[in-house]
């Protein structure tokens, strides 16, 4: 097959999360572990930094490999899901997996996981895994997916496991309360394995206290209050928290004997986006008008984004606004701003919610504007309407953020 027809196929004939939502998702490892057998165990010998979270885990994943290949370590990262291309999934060094790579791997192993009925995730996990191994990386950042406890990629023994913090997202999948969601994240943590918790209190500390307990697993609360060293060129608070996990993180492998100095640690945090490739994280598209794409989309991501407005100055606000229409976004809509002009609007792919459907939701919620056929048409509505000084802002999915970036 040529690569085309490779991603025709794994889009085509697997089911696929960020495409038809939750009948894609496997709530076993039983394939993951039917997949790591035909490949021989990857997974085994794989020294990694696993990240979990509700929200800021893409951050923290990036920072942590952007600091790891600064130290000089031949990194892998595994991220979910893609923006632009596929191969943003697996990189090591920054650099994309190639796309010959993929067409031989699926060439190789297809007859062998077609009878197992593998999903798109699954297949891609075992790729990573594989490419990783055949490429003898000295360190591997290990984003999950949903989750944590029944992810693809919990089948690793990590260095370090790392759970960003909790918020509502995947309730339906990952239970209905805050406290039976921070449960699945916290089946990632191993027995006898460091685990650095990002944010958490209450009754969600508790969660990660029992289980740290009960499996003898180092456990470390990050200290948010304490001031942040280091420049970062990933924008806001939230990513000044992000850092201090990481930093958190960091402190585990140095004293686990990983050659990581401060000058590493300092230019790593400073070149993410260099580094990695990062994409989508109030990244700003255009001057004039000032263009800013941002991936938030559930309550806590939409409530980093409305402080972010708060610190870029600007007169009207323009958003273009679309999501998915396999979530309760009743309380997302809460988060947004009512002064703002929507310019709703449907992402190219199956689960998008209709953009009229979208506008009528918005509408109950106080939120006026108008609805688009595609993403593209709503973005040069909003930017044609954009006088001097206004902000254009980009929100609401990952999949609408990634039909804007170039």
């Amino acid at each position: 097959m040529t690569y085309p027809e490779t991603l025709a196929y794994l889009y085509a004939q697997l089911p696929m999360f960020h495409r038809i939502g939750k009948a894609a998702y496997k709530a076993d490892l039983n394939n993951t572990h039917a997949l790591m057998d035909a490949l021989s165990h990857p997974e085994r010998g794989l020294k990694c930094v696993h990240v979990a979270g509700t929200n800021g885990k893409g951050s923290t994943s990036h920072m942590l490999a952007s600091v790891l290949q600064e130290a000089g370590l031949r990194t892998g990262l595994y991220t979910s899901p893609h923006l632009k291309d596929f191969r943003e999934r697996i990189r090591i060094n920054g650099a994309m997996i190639p796309e010959a790579a993929i067409t031989a791997f699926v060439e190789m192993h297809r007859a062998t996981f077609e009878p197992i009925q593998h999903s798109f995730f699954e297949w891609t996990v075992g790729l990573a895994f594989d490419w990783f191994r055949r490429e003898r990386v000295d360190i591997a950042v290990i984003e999950t997916g949903l989750g944590g406890r029944l992810d693809s990629t919990n089948v690793v023994a990590p260095e370090v496991s790392v759970i960003t913090n909790i918020g509502w997202d995947h309730a339906d999948l990952l239970g209905n309360t805050l406290e039976a969601i921070a449960a699945e994240k916290a089946g990632i943590i191993k027995p006898g394995t460091s685990v650095i918790i990002g944010e958490a209190n209450g009754s969600i500390a508790e969660v990660f206290k029992r289980t740290a307990e009960r499996v003898q697993a180092p456990l470390t609360f990050v200290d948010q209050s304490v001031a942040l060293p280091y420049a970062l060129d990933l924008a806001g608070p939230h990513q000044e928290r992000n850092a201090r996990t990481v930093l958190a993180a960091i402190h585990e492998l140095k004293a686990k004997g990983w050659p990581i100095t401060e000058v590493h640690v300092e230019r790593g945090l400073a070149d993410t986006v260099r580094n990695t490739g990062f994409m989508g994280r109030w990244q700003v598209l255009k001057r004039e008008p000032l263009t800013i794409a941002d991936v938030g989309h559930n309550v806590d991501g939409l409530r980093v984004v409305k402080e972010m407005l708060t610190r870029t100055p600007h007169r009207q606000l323009h958003i273009v606004y679309g999501t998915v229409a396999d979530k309760d976004i009743s309380a997302a809509l809460k988060e947004l701003p009512h002064e703002a002009t929507y310019y709703f609007c449907k992402a190219d792919i199956p689960r998008a919610l209709d953009a009229g459907a979208l506008q009528l939701k918005a509408q109950n919620a106080g939120l006026n504007g108008s609805a688009f056929p595609n993403v593209h048409a709503a973005l040069i509505a909003a930017q044609q309407a954009a006088g001097p000084g206004d902000l254009v802002l980009v929100t609401g999915s990952v999949f609408v953020v990634a039909e804007v970036l170039p």
